[in-house]
């Protein structure tokens, strides 16, 4: 017997049939945040609310999994190690144009970032930290609602 071998098989036959609500969209979303305590708690917060998250520490990863599946909206940390938030939102969005972005901040000297990227033609929502994760939910909904639907391939 091989290595390959070495498992129990089920018959295709045997695997049970996704339920109606399986199909249903589950928007992307890719969180951001240089703590992991808090990109990871989000990002299973979201899940848990019928998302399809993704945590991401720095903003090279968050860019490298954005490529790999397309986010629907990124929550980010204004500051992270080398590229900042308000960067990446930008990297984000030259790329996905339809992608929402929501950032968040800890910290009062974002605002200045902020108001640079306003002047540039950058609209971002800013959320201060910490925030209930209710309210976050609610912000996160809200934003995509205002989203126009993407179109599906018949199956």
């Amino acid at each position: 017997m091989s290595k390959r071998d070495s498992f129990p098989t089920i018959p295709l036959q045997d695997v049970p049939p996704s339920q109606p609500g399986d199909l249903k969209h589950r928007p992307s979303v890719l969180v951001v945040d240089d703590e992991s305590i808090i990109a990871d708690t989000l990002a299973e917060i979201l899940s848990r609310a019928g998302y399809a998250a993704c945590a991401a520490y720095d903003a090279e990863a968050a860019l490298e999994s954005a490529l790999l599946i397309p986010p629907e909206m990124l929550v980010t940390d204004v500051v992270l190690p080398g590229m900042s938030g308000i960067d990446l939102a930008i990297a984000i969005k030259r790329i996905f144009p339809d992608c929402k972005i929501i950032l968040f901040s800890g910290q009062a000297s974002t605002a200045d970032l902020l108001a640079a990227a306003n002047r540039d033609g950058h609209q971002f929502v800013l959320i201060n930290k910490p925030i209930h994760p209710t309210d976050l939910l609610a912000r996160i909904a809200d934003n995509l609602k205002r989203r126009k639907p993407r179109a599906t391939a018949a199956v």
